[in-house]
């Protein structure tokens, strides 16, 4: 279900923006639909408020939790079914956040993701977007959302931004804690600017070198990393808000010295944040992350360079994290170590 959908249907009960403004809300927000002192048959009209009841039950059946798997961490690997069966994850991550999947599958096939071995089965709708953050403030409070799952969003850009414009206004999130991850594409540098709710921007980096690049993301767009630089640039002046760059480090591949002082060219002067994300083990692929010691070193370099740059703890090591894994596990995938070559220089 399309929020647009939701909409329509609600008019053609008889409800006035409102009254559909309020149905959206307490939805995104995860509250009953008769929350408030007023009761609701002294302002809602009759068709809705009779098809109210078929039409919660509805939201909560495009996303339901099928299993949870608390990290150590605090966080939590949501595996949420949806309603023909098919599976994505979400996870609940420390301080409030929440990463949502946009897809099941996706079509970038970055080498080191298990989401990306599977291709792209489907998209998902606003509505099953939505009903992910609703499903987790079911859980526990909910204050920022990342769109960082399973899937790409600039491949289903018209949901997604539909989901941030309810989230962020019904939904209660502030937008600069709405984050739109994405591998770089067009798109979202030209439409992200005229929403009205504009979200924070994470750009996968990864590496400096555009021919590596395109190895480890071989469905992307083929953005020199300068360029992609350069559109992230644009679109933190235009929305004061720092570009998020996101680099899952794999030992041996992107932890070189030689990235450390192509990211000190790329991003000094930059309203930027270098998010060092050590890479999450992943059964089926040989790639390793690095020691936390030479991760850690290469974030101090980085900051003596003037980098502002964070460390990250990969969340939720100890219940396979990494985006796809759950949900690979829960269907059956092979598990047997998949070689490929890169070269990094």
């Amino acid at each position: 279900m399309q929020i647009a959908q939701l909409r329509s249907r609600l008019r053609a009960l008889g409800a006035g923006p409102k009254h559909e403004e309020r149905v959206l809300r307490l939805w995104a927000t995860a509250k009953p639909q008769d929350a408030g002192k007023r009761k609701l048959e002294d302002f809602m009209p009759r068709p809705v408020l009779d098809a109210l009841p078929a039409l919660t039950q509805e939201l909560a059946g495009l996303a339901r939790l099928q299993s949870q798997h608390p990290g150590d961490d605090g966080s939590a690997r949501l595996l949420v079914a949806l309603h023909d069966g098919q599976t994505v994850e979400s996870v609940l991550l420390p301080r409030d956040s929440l990463c949502v999947s946009t897809q099941v599958g996706c079509a970038v096939g970055c080498v080191f993701c298990m989401t990306g071995q599977g291709g792209l089965l489907r998209q998902l709708s606003s509505g099953e977007i939505v009903a992910q953050v609703s499903l987790a403030r079911t859980l526990r409070p909910v204050k920022k959302v990342v769109f960082m799952g399973m899937g790409e969003p600039a491949h289903n850009l018209d949901a997604v931004l539909d989901a941030i414009d309810l989230l962020g206004t019904g939904g209660g999130i502030g937008h600069k804690n709405l984050v739109f991850s994405t591998v770089g594409d067009e798109r979202v540098f030209n439409q992200l600017p005229q929403q009205r709710v504009k979200p924070a921007l994470a750009l996968s980096l990864h590496t400096t070198k555009a021919a590596l690049r395109a190895q480890l993301l071989p469905r992307a767009p083929r953005f020199d990393p300068a360029d992609l630089v350069a559109e992230g640039e644009r679109y933190a002046r235009a929305t004061g808000y720092p570009i998020q760059y996101q680099w899952t480090l794999i030992e041996g591949v992107n932890d070189g010295d030689d990235e450390v002082e192509g990211i000190a060219r790329l991003l000094v002067g930059k309203y930027a944040l270098m998010n060092l994300i050590p890479y999450n083990s992943v059964d089926g692929l040989s790639f390793r992350r690095p020691s936390w010691e030479r991760a850690a070193e290469m974030a101090r370099q980085l900051h003596r360079r003037g980098v502002l740059t964070k460390l990250r703890q990969s969340a939720g090591q100890d219940v396979d994290a990494g985006c796809g894994q759950l949900r690979a596990r829960a269907v059956g995938a092979a598990t047997r170590r998949i070689p490929i070559p890169i070269t990094a220089a």
